[in-house]
């Protein structure tokens, strides 16, 4: 079969040629003995650190300077010696400047819509946040680029919070949501504007701003973010100055992300996160090295592995058992990862909203041929995710395998993604509304009473049990809402009642909001992953916000408690567990 085919080759492509790109130029930041000597040495507990420094000398002086210390202590030099190169070559830079946004007020009109004091109080603690993290970046970035790995940009924007001291493009969405309801347009037109200085840089918006970035991206949602400021704002000659960069960003998705699929004798067309360059990654350099020598003996096997945990990396889930394939299940460990042979559901509706977005904005502007091409693609693209991921016996959307040619079937609140971007036929809404209320509460969504978990596998990765995420919550609420159907809307405010009062408790009980909760415990944070638990936090606040802007006029702050997880549930989840980590 084609598509069959077009994988094989992939794979060959991946184990047999000396052309994979790097992860980006940079001799230092991305690739090469110093990079490898230096995360290897485990100098900082992140790996991180190190390629968020700055160069004290220039880049060509540093790695002299390397190879000499290399030749004088035989190649093999101690812990302490690399630690000290370390400290006399790097610096931390003061790249970052820390300044208030301009258009930021003490009452955004999201205050008045939320009718208890407490919660109003709350918003306004979280409305403050905003200035906290607005950073500029410092022109000497701009004059000295090699010596940083931050990427410059012009204007202000908002960061996540804790290490992630840089933009990332999906959290950026949902940071945008709340910025513009509460009511900091300028700085969100800025935000964009950074973002399509990207695209046309890298022809692309990377994973985030830093350079050992750059040949990876995240969910696409550029498009729906200027459909959201356009919507707020009304400006549709910003829209007729930026469509071509739009379209840009949608393309490198088109071009580089997307494979033929089988299904039912036809062919369809639909993406997949693939990520390609060589090694680990720098960020995480010695967790990947060290866990590919681990796995494998080979440089060939391992090159694919680290092409799939960049490929996950960039769905912005790193890393879950959504991504494992061990005889067509998601069982295994994270040695079993194979994202690139896995069609996603949310990838492919963000892509069915950002044709539809297009074809509606070139028609704003006149242009018509343009905009019936992009109806035509977003009618194609909706009937290949009906027909490949769409499951009406189960009443729900599936990722796709393609390497075993089969759906699969395990919850992950990405799954009901086509709710949130009308990836469906809506004539048959009330019926598609009710079997996603229906799948929702079969999997005991209910019983969560800190948010929707990840999936149902206890994996020990952060995008598993029992992690709740700030953007599947509002994915999940808003879908459900967006059908209007009664059932699905009222299902919708319950979740949306848990999810912010669940936030609001961990917020009383330790002055923080966080990158992700405990689905199992109101308030509690997150845990599990490469890094310590993140506060801040960028798109939990904004999120919040949102929420509160559409549902604080009835929500009280009235904290719910934990309660014990009924037994059958208890043992339902350890049986699972038991099941699906056996290899």
């Amino acid at each position: 079969m084609l598509a069959q085919c077009v994988f094989s080759l992939i794979l060959v492509t991946l184990s047999s040629s000396f052309d994979i790109p790097p992860t980006c130029n940079s001799p230092i930041y991305c690739q090469g003995r110093l990079l490898h000597t230096v995360q290897l040495a485990e100098v900082f507990k992140d790996s991180k650190t190190f390629v968020d420094k700055k160069l004290k000398y220039s880049q060509n002086e540093t790695l002299n300077r390397f190879e000499k210390f290399m030749e004088a202590h035989g190649d093999k030099p101690t812990y302490k010696q690399v630690e000290k190169f370390v400290n006399e070559h790097f610096e931390n830079g003061n790249e970052l400047e820390v300044t208030d946004p301009l258009d930021w007020t003490e009452s955004p009109i999201v205050l008045s819509r939320i009718s208890d004091p407490e919660l109003r109080r709350w918003a306004t603690e979280l409305n403050g946040l905003w200035k906290n993290f607005t950073r500029k970046i410092s022109s000497e970035v701009e004059r000295n680029g090699e010596k940083y790995s931050l990427i410059y940009v012009p204007n202000r924007f908002v960061v996540p919070g804790g290490r992630f001291r840089e933009f990332y493009y999906w959290d950026t969405y949902w940071i945008i949501r709340g910025l513009l309801v509460s009511g900091m347009k300028e700085t969100v037109r800025g935000m964009l504007e950074n973002f399509f200085h990207m695209v046309k840089t890298y022809g692309h918006v990377p994973n985030g701003g830093r350079i050992y970035y750059i040949q990876r991206s995240q969910p696409p949602l550029l498009i729906a973010m200027v459909d959201t400021f356009y919507q707020e704002t009304g400006d549709l000659e910003f829209v007729r100055t930026n469509i071509d960069v739009l379209e840009d960003e949608f393309k490198f998705w088109m071009e580089q992300r997307t494979v033929p699929v089988k299904k039912d004798g036809r062919y369809y067309t639909l993406a997949r996160y693939y990520a390609v360059s060589k090694g680990p990654r720098p960020e995480s350099y010695k967790e990947d090295y060290n866990k590919a020598h681990e796995s494998f003996d080979n440089e060939e096997r391992m090159q694919e592995f680290y092409v799939d945990l960049k490929s996950a990396a960039e769905s912005g889930w790193d890393f879950s058992s959504r991504w494992y394939i061990v005889n067509a299940t998601n069982n295994g460990s994270l040695s079993n990862i194979s994202t690139r042979n896995i069609i996603p559901v949310d990838l492919n509706s963000f892509l069915f909203m950002n044709a539809q977005t297009l074809s509606k904005l070139y028609g704003e502007l006149g242009f018509i041929q343009k905009s019936d091409h992009y109806a035509k693609l977003a009618k194609e693209w909706k009937e290949a995710v009906t027909a490949v991921l769409w499951n009406g016996e189960e009443g729900s959307w599936f990722d796709y395998d393609t390497l075993n040619h089969v759906q699969r079937k395990y919850f992950y609140p990405s799954n009901l993604a086509p709710l949130w971007t009308g990836c469906y036929d809506h004539h048959d809404a009330a019926v598609i509304a009710q079997k996603a209320v229906s799948y929702l509460l079969k999997h005991d969504v209910k019983s969560f009473l800190g948010g929707i978990p990840t999936s149902e596998m206890y994996t020990s990765e952060q995008w598993d049990l029992p992690n709740a995420w700030p953007p599947l919550q509002v994915i999940i609420i808003q879908g459900l809402a967006r059908t209007h159907q009664p059932n699905a809307t009222n299902l919708a405010y319950d979740l949306a009642h848990r999810w912010v009062l669940s936030n609001y408790k961990g917020y009383q009980d330790t002055g923080e909001m966080f990158e992700k909760y405990n689905a199992q415990y109101p308030g509690g944070s997150g845990f599990y992953g490469e890094y310590q638990p993140q506060s801040g936090f960028g798109w939990t606040n904004g999120i919040i916000l949102e929420l509160l802007s559409t549902y604080g006029g009835k929500l009280k702050a009235k904290i719910r408690t934990s309660r014990e997880i009924p037994r059958e549930m208890a043992h339902r989840r350890n049986r699972t567990h038991n099941v699906r980590t056996c290899n």
